[in-house]
């Protein structure tokens, strides 16, 4: 629920102007993460996995499954093939180093509060994105609490470097075709760090809106496609007032140069296509595979817009069911109607988060029909589909547990237990062999 009305005027003050922060959570984590048992379910009892594994790993490596969760700071590792957890990485390794700094720095200490009231529900935010290097040797995460990135040694879990992202705030990644850089939003500091992944050093930046939020590389690593979503911790999600959200844009990136190849408000798009109540806020966003048509989530739209990328328009709106009709949108997880979009193979079907609604919607992207995957779990929060494109992996971020689901048969395949408040959700390696206790 959105505490941000019962905010003393000079603390929002403070948020609005860029200082964003979170409360502690019950269950911290410190140290190496604690045991727990894991259990997978299906309908059959046993999990299957009727594709193959396509990721691109190097010799020595074994592919695997990454969730990341957010409010415990754990990254749970899973089995690319069987879908069993095989382990599990402490993303907060130097938690107790990190807070000494806070609670000397006044600022530093109010951010980290204000993040968890405005933007965690009230909990730390650990963990937010993570990708591993093809050789299974490091992770590199993000983690929004500490406004920063790390790249943790997975065979010790220690930590190799720390990169302290603009702002306050760290948030979305994307690994670049090649593996060797990460682009990563700094949420306050409307700019989008450029790093190496074996080093951390800054190789580049852009400059961006409000809230940096996504980024998508392009397959041939030419370009980022990347959204700013404005201030989505605010109230002021109606009327007059929406329009203090702050800059939300748009943009095509050159890697090479680093210049805008396009930059636009959407709201002259949705304008243009007879949408103009609709918010400009794009969220997660998937494409097709020649990255023609994206397939755009934004805040407060139970369905998606396409956009065709070659004309610059919107072409159609996929209107999916509101299971929340009479909850009133202030009330909405950080704007966030829908959250999690992948496209799957061939282009055929999309798979949609109804986040606010709690259900999977299988979508056909020539007919929008959608079927409807209902009684999984609470708040799905993130969506990415494996390599080969025949399943997609969900976050059940209000009930801590993952789904994979089959996109052509439109069921679910497994499910894992994982950490608290499960967001993000990659596909990578770690060293062959490799296990931890959990």
């Amino acid at each position: 629920m959105r505490l941000t009305a019962h905010l003393p005027p000079l603390f929002m003050a403070l948020i609005l102007a860029g200082c964003m922060g979170e409360n502690d959570s019950a269950g911290e984590t410190n140290g190496p993460a604690e045991s727990q048992d894991s259990t997978v379910q299906s309908e059959s009892g046993e999990p299957e996995n009727d594709s193959l594994v396509t990721i691109p790993v190097e010799d020595g490596a074994k592919p695997v499954v990454f969730v990341g969760s957010n409010w415990d700071g754990v990254i749970d590792v899973i089995d690319g093939e069987s879908y069993v957890k095989i382990g599990r990485i402490n993303g907060i390794p130097d938690k107790d180093e990190r807070m000494r700094e806070i609670w000397l720095n006044p600022i530093k200490l109010a951010a980290f509060h204000g993040i968890a009231l405005l933007i965690g529900e009230g909990h730390n935010q650990y963990v937010d994105d993570m990708y591993s290097t093809r050789n299974g040797e490091l992770l590199i995460v993000s983690r929004p609490s500490f406004a920063d990135v790390v790249a943790i040694d997975i065979a010790s879990n220690t930590i190799v470097w720390r990169f302290e992202v603009d702002g306050i705030r760290s948030d979305h990644m994307a690994l670049s075709p090649d593996g060797a850089e990460v682009a990563v939003s700094a949420s306050t500091g409307k700019v989008v760090h450029i790093l190496d992944v074996w080093t951390g050093e800054e190789k580049a930046r852009f400059p961006t809106g409000n809230s940096p939020h996504e980024n998508v590389y392009s397959k041939d690593g030419n370009k980022i496609y990347h959204a700013s979503i404005g201030h989505v911790f605010t109230a002021a999600d109606r009327g007059a007032l929406k329009n203090i959200k702050g800059e939300r844009i748009f943009k095509v990136v050159d890697t090479q140069t680093w210049e805008d190849i396009k930059s636009f408000d959407i709201s002259e798009k949705l304008a243009e296509a007879g949408y103009p109540n609709m918010s400009p806020a794009i969220r997660p966003m998937a494409h097709t595979e020649d990255e023609k048509f994206f397939y755009f989530q934004l805040s407060f739209l139970h369905g998606f817009v396409e956009y065709d990328m070659e004309n610059d328009k919107i072409t159609r709106v996929a209107n999916l069911p509101n299971r929340v009709p009479d909850l009133p949108v202030e009330l909405y997880v950080n704007d966030s109607a829908h959250h999690g979009i992948s496209m799957g193979a061939d282009d055929e079907k999309l798979c949609v988060a109804g986040t606010m609604s709690d259900y999977v919607a299988i979508v056909d992207r020539k007919t929008f029909d959608y079927e409807l995957l209902e009684g999984l779990g609470e708040k799905p929060y993130w969506i990415t589909r494996d390599a080969s494109g025949e399943n997609c992996f969900v976050s059940w971020s209000g009930t801590d547990q993952m789904s994979v689901i089959s996109i052509e048969r439109a069921e679910e395949v497994v499910r894992v237990d994982v950490g608290d408040h499960p967001q993000r959700i990659r596909e990578g390696s770690v060293p062959d062999g490799w296990t931890t206790p959990f």
